[in-house]
């Protein structure tokens, strides 16, 4: 029924929608015949057995009514986890089931969750942040009920979630989880290609992006290594970065401390890089701890409505494996210039309907955010070599997933060889990189979605340039990105083309 609209009657914002919705159910129809992918609900980024808890995480301070919700949550949890099993089981007779590292990650992440104490636990963290206006008789009745439906329904279902895995999924895990070795897995990597880069671009081709890639930023790398006049080669100089006392924060505190203060020194520079920016305010906060010190940063989003701040989630936990060079460029990818931005303004876009407010595309909002991070050049963010050197090493570690991610679905490497190419290419430590690795073998094609991305916002705005001349306006330009929502590149594009003509038009 959506292809029988007919596009020519329907506004430029329109016509997009339209696009973007009968696209979006091309992608769910396409996927619907690969029942095992889809199966696939544990991962090492998150998933079934850690949803809850950031659900939980992302709620504001409650009332009663929310409380209320949420304790009706509680109750349907343990027939939640029922469908899930099903479905795992599902995917099991299928011949599809996550690869054995990454469950055992799936394992320690249950068990963190899974305290001796129940208040000590994340499930019931929401009930310590009761509105202030409760009086103290409710808010201990309220609380009373909130410990009981953890005690009753969710600390079961995650334990039957974790004897499940550990029991009967785990003995029949595959060996590394590449999607070459699953039934008809190579058409599921290409499917996944597909929909995460937005591209037509084969592994083959995306593979020899990120070794070119590699090879521009490490020459990029090495000059600044040279700028800071240090005696030795790249690898002594990788270390002395990252066991050098002088580049590391005393405590998580100061950490997250250090990530405020460059977020303030970034939102004084934000009216030269926007010509109108998102109202909704964000934050910096520490990740859960069960997520573990090796866990990547992340950020949530506000809400539609405006009742939640945005957040950017920093690893505390992990502080003394993040020194302060990496700081800036990771502030700029997961709050300002980077998610936040991009994010909040999405959903301040009244005029597009709610679908496209919400969500998106791995390849623009993340492509963006790498976009973003070079932005800090623009801005001064990097002012000194170690931060620039940072900002590059970042860089280089999505260039690196590119060739990381299609050598292990497509062509052939094992685990190992995946941890010691980016460990070797990038100089970020093993820790980190195994947990990476274990992502993009878990979630097959997500991590394409960064690099592909940046380099289609590069190639638009040097188009946009190359036209307008005198006329270009970076501002402008960011705006035009970001108005329409999250797109597929390919309509970022035309968006970013008609803006071109719209500008060459207004000026003439």
């Amino acid at each position: 029924e959506a292809r029988a609209i007919p596009r020519e009657r329907l506004e430029a914002t329109d016509r997009v929608s339209l696009d973007l919705f009968i696209g979006r159910m091309e992608r769910q129809v396409e996927e619907q015949a690969f029942a095992g992918y889809r199966s696939l609900s544990l991962s090492a980024l998150g998933g079934v057995q850690s949803n809850f808890s950031e659900l939980l995480k992302a709620s504001p301070v409650w009332e009663r009514r929310q409380v209320e919700q949420m304790l009706r949550r509680m109750a349907a949890y343990p027939a939640q986890m029922e469908q899930e099993i099903a479905g795992l089981r599902r995917g099991m007779a299928l011949g599809w089931v996550t690869s054995r590292d990454v469950l055992d990650r799936v394992l320690a992440q249950i068990d963190e969750q899974l305290p001796a104490d129940v208040e000590a636990g994340p499930y019931y963290a929401p009930f310590l942040k009761l509105g202030s206006d409760l009086p103290a008789a409710e808010r201990a009745a309220l609380q009373a009920q909130g410990r009981a439906a953890i005690g009753r329904h969710v600390v079961p279902a995650m334990r039957q979630l974790r004897a499940f895995v550990a029991d009967e999924y785990l003995p029949r895990a595959a060996a590394d989880g590449a999607m070459r070795n699953y039934p008809d897995g190579d058409r599921v990597y290409d499917m996944v290609v597909r929909h995460q880069t937005t591209t037509g671009l084969s592994p083959a081709e995306i593979h020899a992006i990120g070794q070119r890639e590699l090879a521009r930023l490490r020459s990029e790398m090495e000059a600044v290594m040279r700028e800071t006049k240090f005696a030795g080669d790249f690898r002594q100089f990788i270390d002395y970065l990252n066991t050098d006392p002088k580049f590391f924060h005393a405590s998580p505190e100061t950490l997250l401390a250090g990530y405020r203060d460059i977020a303030k020194r970034i939102d004084a520079e934000l009216p030269r890089l926007f010509a109108e920016l998102p109202r909704a305010p964000y934050g910096v906060r520490a990740m859960p701890d069960f997520q573990g010190p090796d866990a990547a940063e992340y950020y949530n989003g506000p809400a539609l409505d405006g009742s939640r701040a945005g957040y950017f989630n920093a690893n505390a936990l992990g502080w003394r494996s993040r020194p302060t060079w990496r700081m800036a460029t990771l502030t700029a990818h997961e709050a300002v210039p980077g998610h936040h931005l991009q994010i909040a303004r999405a959903t301040e876009l009244r005029a597009l309907p709610q679908f496209r407010r919400g969500g998106g595309f791995t390849a623009y909002v993340e492509g963006w955010a790498v976009y973003a991070e070079t932005l800090g050049r623009e801005i001064g963010l990097y002012d000194d070599p170690y931060s620039l050197f940072g900002h590059l090493q970042w860089q280089a570690f999505r260039a690196a997933r590119l060739v990381v991610d299609t050598g292990i679905h497509r062509m052939g490497w094992s685990r190992q060889q995946a941890i010691d190419f980016m460990v070797e290419r990038t100089g970020f430590g093993r820790g980190f990189v195994t947990a990476e690795v274990d992502r993009y073998t878990s979630i097959p094609g997500q991590a394409l979605g960064y690099m592909i991305g940046k380099l289609k916002i590069d190639q638009l705005r040097d188009r946009a340039r190359a036209n307008l001349g005198e006329r270009f306006d970076l501002r402008r330009f960011h705006n035009a990105v970001i108005d329409q929502g999250a797109l597929p590149l390919d309509t970022l594009e035309k968006v970013i083309d008609e803006w071109i003509v719209t500008q060459k038009e207004s000026g003439s």
